[in-house]
């Protein structure tokens, strides 16, 4: 199996990014520095989310072959229902898993259960957009410099956390 580099390093790059703005976010709205439900400093939904906006809007403009504007419309749909499907799945498996809920859209207007709704959607298509054009180009430079045994120890740490939250959010061993 051949490990993609550049996505293993966007995934981490982004999931620490989605961490600190998450967690500097719920600071200012809520009085309290947290993210997620790993114990490290990333949210992997944002990591594994920017990773797919990477795969398919790459894939769609390699082979739309159509006017620039056009393509974007078409990635900024086929971006937002892929990205809300991951918040619904992610949202779902941590329920079933952990019995935690770490976000619930029921209050708004346009909801589809606790984990989508129509204005998360057209949030992510925005924020996917300006990734695209905006944030990506500037992060490539950094993320395409990143060495492999840095990307080694990120991935060693991440696998430590991983098994680390499930031992310990599932009370097998205590913390």
């Amino acid at each position: 199996m051949v490990i993609n580099m550049y996505l293993l390093n966007c995934f981490f790059i982004y999931s620490i990014l989605g961490f600190f703005i998450e967690a500097l976010m719920t600071l200012i709205f809520k009085g309290s520095f947290s993210s997620g439900i790993l114990f490290g400093p990333w949210t992997p939904v944002y990591g594994i989310g920017t990773v797919l906006i990477i795969i398919i809007s790459n894939k769609l403009f390699k082979n739309l072959h159509m006017n620039r504007l056009l393509e974007t419309i078409i990635v900024f749909f086929i971006v937002s229902f892929s990205l809300s499907f991951l918040e619904w799945l992610g949202g779902t498996l941590i329920e079933i898993i952990f019995d935690t809920v770490f976000w619930d859209y029921s209050n708004q207007k346009f909801n589809l259960g606790k984990y989508i709704s129509l204005e998360m959607t057209l949030l992510w298509g925005i924020l996917s957009i300006i990734f695209i054009y905006i944030i990506r180009p500037i992060f490539d430079k950094i993320i395409k410099k990143i060495p492999k045994w840095l990307t080694i120890i990120l991935s060693i740490l991440f696998i430590i956390d991983v098994i680390m939250t499930f031992l310990i959010r599932l009370n097998i061993i205590k913390a």
